[in-house]
């Protein structure tokens, strides 16, 4: 448990980033910030998928200080985060529609990828990030599993097309690193975050 005194901003409508903080007892309100218009979350020339993901979730932390001025809601620390799928040197995202999915997890089917999971804490001024780095491999994969996992809809929405802490789990021969950051909010990095902003700035007499 970590005391904050006061209620955090999650700048994420996924269900599993609002999980995670309830599973570490935060106390936060889900902010839903408009994605601006346009390509969603598009790659710079050159850029390292490393350096992608963490342009990306401080960008999502800029966006909801802007929201939350815009809106004149009070002022709370605020948890952006986001989630990168990479093989080699190509970023997997989030599903276009089913066939999207399919041909990602055929990528991904009998190789070892990379998750990495940007987390950013903006209070008072400051933008303050983690990131979390984990291997994972997957084993291959038949037509037919991989057709009949895209028919459940899991794959939607999720960067990879695929969940790990779904139906996908039954793919995932092994991973190195962090299960709570494959599923889009490393509790550990989340956490270091957390007390370094309950010991510097929700101290009391701040």
């Amino acid at each position: 448990m970590i005391n904050l005194r006061i209620p955090l901003y999650l700048a994420s409508a996924s269900p599993r980033r609002h999980e995670i903080l309830l599973q570490m007892g935060v106390a936060h309100t889900v902010l839903d910030v408009p994605s601006p218009p346009g390509e969603d979350e598009p790659r710079l020339a050159g850029e390292h998928p490393a350096d992608y993901v963490r342009r990306t979730a401080r960008e999502k932390a800029l966006r909801a200080i802007a929201w939350v001025a815009q809106q004149a809601l009070p002022p709370q620390p605020i948890l952006a985060a986001d989630t990168t799928v990479f093989l080699g040197d190509d970023i997997l995202g989030k599903p276009a529609d089913a066939a999207d999915a399919q041909r990602m997890l055929k990528r991904l089917s009998g190789t070892t990828h990379n998750v990495h999971t940007a987390v950013v804490l903006a209070w008072d001024g400051q933008l303050d990030e983690k990131v979390s780095m984990t291997e994972v491999r997957m084993k291959p994969l038949s037509d037919a599993e991989i057709a009949a996992y895209c028919a459940t809809g899991e794959p939607m929405g999720k960067a990879g097309a695929y969940g790990i802490q779904g139906h996908a789990a039954l793919f995932i021969e092994h991973i190195s690193g962090s299960y709570s950051g494959v599923m889009g909010l490393p509790i550990f990095e989340t956490g270091l975050l957390l007390q370094q902003l309950a010991v510097q700035y929700i101290a009391p007499g701040h």
